[in-house]
């Protein structure tokens, strides 16, 4: 056996490894994948938005409801921060009789003795006054509006503002003159305060001097007419009891003052005094409107669940009606994972559209609606990106089967197809 007789199998068996080398699938490109995969989307447009639409829905849904959610949480903040947290009220509670309690006369003076208190302030209600528009109104249509004798100092005590006119003082606290809360001065048709309007309190009319802004930490004083407490004496007969006494403090001396409101407002029954922070209420309201956002979260899943069906019930039938080029693609030289690859890839980017989508639509709509209520608008970076995020995952997982499905057509198979 010559030298060339060895050599001719062993450069046979080289060339046949050389060969099969060859024969290898090219690897695809990130740029051709995305191309392959966007075959469906360009070739059938009207499908493909629609299938996206589903997603985008969702998506909108669920951004626009944590958009809204923290806008609504950060305008509350904002409220808080400029009127203080260290608002703390007093207020007669019930006798162990059922009865309602009331708060001596001492109340305010005794309060006030307690060091860190720094404000001070208080309403009474004038039992009997009802107020009205005119003295033509049946007396029992009193429109939930009460009035109240109110200190000189106790706008500045709770933090609320004038709309319309001014506050009382020293002077017109001792003479009939009101003012008016925001919900009272609506509901008794009054958008302007001045000498020639004029309201019937009790039996004595009060020149209107002025209308309140709406009261974030008192609500009680929105539907309130509110004079002086010299003129509530004088003129409609008040005892002096206060109904609510308002006090602040500095925000590290709230809890230590809260503990001994009660008994220092009324040392012989601090049982009948109910001490609250008008914060809280707030923050009470800021939780309810934090299970209702949970409760529409959850319709934005259920919403984003029915797209991520729609794309797969899509792409499945994508999968039918391409068997054809599936088969093409397989003779060709195409393997399973590159057809696996396409159909994934197309199912990732119908859901990223809609995800996109979905996070456009969902920000306008939060910076809309923040516009209207005239708050900041807040969209949390992780609404933004876990929205798309769980596109892609569900787009993914839509995806997954029809794109196995495909990857196993055989060439022959799939060409014999009509």
């Amino acid at each position: 056996m010559t030298d060339h007789d060895v050599a001719a199998p062993q450069a046979a068996a080289s060339s046949g490894r050389g060969d099969r080398r060859s024969l290898r699938p090219a690897r695809m490109g990130v740029g051709d994948v995305v191309r392959v995969g966007g075959v469906g989307l360009r070739t059938r447009p009207m499908r493909a938005f629609l299938s996206a639409l589903g997603i985008a829905i969702g998506i909108a849904a669920m951004v626009a409801v944590v958009g809204i959610s923290a806008s609504s949480r950060a305008e509350l903040d904002e409220t808080l921060d400029a009127l203080g947290t260290n608002l703390l009220t007093v207020a007669p509670g019930t006798r162990l009789t059922g009865e309602q309690a009331e708060l001596p006369l001492t109340a305010e003076a005794m309060v006030r003795r307690i060091g860190p208190v720094e404000a001070l302030s208080a309403i009474g209600r004038v039992d009997g006054a009802s107020v009205y528009r005119s003295d033509k109104i049946p007396a029992i249509q009193t429109n939930g509006i009460a009035a109240y004798a109110a200190r000189a100092d106790l706008l500045a005590t709770i933090g609320a503002t004038v709309r319309s006119g001014r506050w009382l003082d020293a002077a017109t606290g001792s003479y009939p003159a009101t003012v008016l809360g925001s919900a009272a001065a609506e509901r008794l048709g009054i958008s302007r305060s001045g000498a020639d309007t004029k309201v019937l309190i009790g039996d004595e009319w009060f020149t209107v001097l002025g209308i309140l802004e709406p009261a974030a930490l008192a609500p009680e004083l929105d539907s309130a007419a509110l004079v002086g407490w010299p003129a509530a004496a004088s003129t409609l007969s008040f005892d002096g009891h206060p109904t609510k006494i308002y006090t602040r403090s500095p925000d590290t001396q709230v809890e230590s003052v809260r503990e001994v409101l009660g008994a220092t407002a009324n040392p012989e029954a601090p049982n009948e005094v109910d001490v609250s922070r008008p914060s809280d209420a707030l923050a009470a309201k800021q939780a309810a409107g934090e299970a209702f956002t949970g409760l529409l979260l959850g319709l934005g899943a259920v919403a984003l669940l029915v797209g991520g069906v729609g794309v797969a019930n899509i792409m499945v039938i994508s999968v039918l009606e391409r068997r054809a080029e599936i088969g093409l693609r397989r003779s060709l030289g195409a393997t399973r994972g590159q057809v696996r690859t396409q159909f994934l890839t197309e199912s990732l980017l119908l859901s990223a559209l809609g995800g996109a989508g979905g996070a456009i639509l969902g920000s306008g709509v939060t910076a809309a609606y923040a516009s209207y209520q005239g708050w900041l608008t807040v969209l949390p970076v992780w609404a933004l990106t876990g929205g798309i995020a769980a596109t892609l995952v569900i787009g993914g997982l839509a995806g997954l089967y029809p794109a196995i499905r495909a990857s196993r057509l055989s060439p022959t198979e799939a060409l014999a197809t009509p």
